[in-house]
């Protein structure tokens, strides 16, 4: 058996290393390594609560719009303020503007240039596939980069900048929108639609959303000419549907609330039970093995056996604390990481959009998954998948926007409380968990996706998600950096900043 380390990986936020044991050809074991400490648990600590909106969303530049909602979330929990319905209406739009870039950025910047590297020059797709996805020269650069910017003009109008915009608020959003605006936010959703449509899809996104069956998705795939069906093509070829199978247990903290009371129905048509008090367009929930149940927070805990922290038993995030290490690393010979491993029920679950579709019901994630498991192809479908779902959706939020009501509620700092606050980042599930004493935070806790998926091993010796999804993989004699094992990894579209808080 042999070991082998890959890292840092390039095209992924922040920094990664993956340690590998090496037997017969394949991956026998692996051990994920977050090796940057950062501590944004400890900078909140004896600040003013409302410090959070402005601390908090530094962790990421990529992502710090989710930041700011689960903060505010926590902060509206800590207090029981809900948000006017214009304020919860522009808090969906906003964090939905923001995935939607993440959803693509992944795709365009940090996933399909793999394909183009010189190892697959003897595939029948890799000319096309070089001159469309190359890193920084593809000509799907000129056409994606443009919409991004343009997609995100919505923040703009809604949030006053990005990234770390103070707009979200824990009483709903400070911007309102004015009816010249919605015209205006509908003309930008309008115009990211005919991107979608004409280069990511080649299809209307009612066709695309439209998909039920593995088969009807090969179907749609053949001679189209969509960046996505370039995608399936080599997807079919490189057999991606094998590689990358986890736990297939998947959590959700449910995705853009809806109106307290009322059934979310999606653009596709399927209807949620949602068992939060709001339901939300993609439901909260866990899912075992394909079997979907009722979310419980009590069930979470995080357990630092390997992380170089300290602590000597798992805990829930509303009790536990982040320690380091004030020795050498050495002191603790168990760990190898900076990131605790964060359990549900004791169990390891994946995030991310794979995870809300399988969770919310949608027909072609579960058929994907139940041929061959969660899975590199699958991942890619579903976050694809997703962005068709998500902008019919946003043009509705638009719609029921009504300038001249409130926007947004005052909130009041309570002496003492605690709160969590649970949202979807385009990763999955991100939450924070506060308390409040003597009108100051006494306690800061944050669990991100990537803190679930690339997780070390538990006290149980149990491997998190990706450490699973890595067994098994091919190396071939002499390889230093297998492309198997990037593709995986850059499956999960990871954010490691994020993962250490």
């Amino acid at each position: 058996m042999t070991r082998l380390t890959i890292g840092p990986f390039n095209r992924v936020e922040g920094d990664l290393e993956v340690h590998l044991e090496v037997a017969d050809g394949q991956v026998a074991s692996a051990e994920v390594c977050s090796p940057l400490y950062r501590g944004f648990e400890h900078l909140m600590l004896t600040r003013h609560p409302l410090d959070a909106l402005v601390v908090v969303p530094r962790i990421c530049g990529i992502c710090s719009v989710a930041q700011s909602a689960a903060a505010a979330a926590a902060l509206a929990a800590a207090s029981g303020l809900a948000a006017p319905e214009n304020g919860r209406l522009a808090s969906n739009l906003i964090l939905a503007c923001e995935n939607l870039a993440d959803h693509l950025t992944h795709f365009y910047l940090y996933f399909m240039p793999d394909f183009a590297r010189p190892a697959y020059r003897r595939r029948a797709w890799h000319a096309a596939t070089e001159q469309r996805f190359k890193a920084s020269s593809g000509d799907a650069l000129r056409e994606f980069l443009p919409a991004r910017a343009e997609l995100l003009r919505i923040l703009g109008y809604l949030a006053g900048k990005w990234p770390h915009s103070l707009a979200l608020q824990p009483g709903g959003t400070t911007r309102a929108a004015t009816a010249t605006e919605k015209i205006r936010l509908l003309a930008l959703l309008r115009d990211f639609r005919g991107f979608l449509s004409s280069v990511v899809f080649a299809d209307s996104l009612e066709n695309v959303g439209a998909l039920r069956r593995p088969e009807e998705l090969a179907a749609w795939a053949k001679d189209r000419a969509g960046d996505l069906a370039r995608f399936l093509r080599i997807a079919d070829d490189l057999e991606l549907a094998r590689l990358g199978r986890a736990s297939d247990n998947f959590l959700s903290y449910g995705a853009y609330p809806q109106a307290p009371g009322a059934a979310a129905r999606r653009p596709d048509g399927i209807r949620n039970s949602d068992s939060s008090a709001a339901p939300h367009l993609f439901a909260r929930g866990v899912c075992w093995r394909g079997t979907r149940q009722a979310f419980d927070e009590e069930q979470i805990s995080e357990d630092v056996a390997h992380a170089w922290l300290l602590g000597d038993t798992a805990q829930h995030p509303a009790h536990g604390e982040t320690r380091p290490l004030l020795g050498e690393l050495t002191d603790k010979p168990t760990a190898y990481t900076w990131c605790k491993a964060p359990r549900y029920a004791g169990q390891v679950v994946e995030t991310g959009a794979l995870a809300r579709q399988m969770v919310a019901g949608q027909p072609l994630v579960r058929a994907l998954v139940a041929t061959t498991g969660g899975s590199v192809l699958a991942r890619v479908v579903a976050r694809l998948l997703e962005v068709a779902l998500l902008v019919p959706a946003m043009e509705n939020w638009v719609q029921a926007l009504t300038p001249g009501e409130p926007f947004c509620h005052q909130w009041r700092p309570p002496d003492q409380a605690s709160g969590s606050g649970l949202v979807e980042a385009a990763r999955g599930a991100l939450g924070h968990w506060l308390r409040i004493e003597r009108g100051r935070i006494a306690a800061y806790q944050i669990i991100a996706p990537t803190t679930w998926n690339f997780s070390p091993r538990d006290a149980q010796q149990v491997p998190g998600a990706l450490e699973q999804a890595l067994v098994g993989l091919p190396v071939e004699p002499g390889e230093s950096a297998p492309l198997s094992v990037q593709h995986v990894v850059r499956s999960f579209d990871p954010c490691m900043v994020c993962t250490v808080h």
